[in-house]
């Protein structure tokens, strides 16, 4: 196996992972709102120990739902109630079944195209041989993880 496919199966074993750990929705309050209420800290308490005013955290809470509060201000208030901020990107599903989705919609768009050109000398292959022929260049381009698998068409 090359260092290059050994490389990779460390992210995607990452990346699943941290997928399975991670929940996948933020509470409606946000969390600012939701783990300070947990603790059972006043937005005073908050601003207390970030030494900002009251209005700061309830518009950090603001900000959070709006989702335009920076990574840096999460941080500083998470260390300020004692937990840290963890952020991520959490795949619908696993890496390799996104890989593979991607693989399929590639190959769907090359072999369409294709067929149509042989639909013009008569010669298009039938639906069926058509989705066999797009899943096998699928699995093709899945296990080759060319560069330009994630390139517009």
């Amino acid at each position: 196996m090359s260092i290059k496919k050994t490389v990779a199966k460390q992210y995607i074993r990452l990346v699943d992972k941290a997928a399975s750990q991670l929940l996948s929705s933020v509470p409606p309050e946000g969390w600012i709102a939701t783990a300070r209420k947990a603790l059972g800290m006043s937005v005073l308490q908050l601003a207390e120990r970030l030494a900002v005013s009251r209005g700061a955290i309830y518009q950090a809470e603001q900000n959070e739902r709006s989702k335009t509060i920076s990574i840096g201000q999460m941080e500083r208030i998470a260390e300020a109630m004692g937990a840290r901020f963890v952020y991520g990107f959490v795949p619908k599903g696993s890496v390799d079944e996104m890989i593979m989705d991607q693989a399929r919609l590639k190959a769907r768009s090359i072999l369409r195209r294709t067929n149509a050109h042989m639909a013009l000398e008569k010669q298009a292959l039938p639906s069926d041989i058509l989705d066999e022929e797009i899943e096998s260049l699928a699995k093709e381009l899945a296990q080759k993880r060319s560069s330009d698998l994630w390139a517009a068409d």
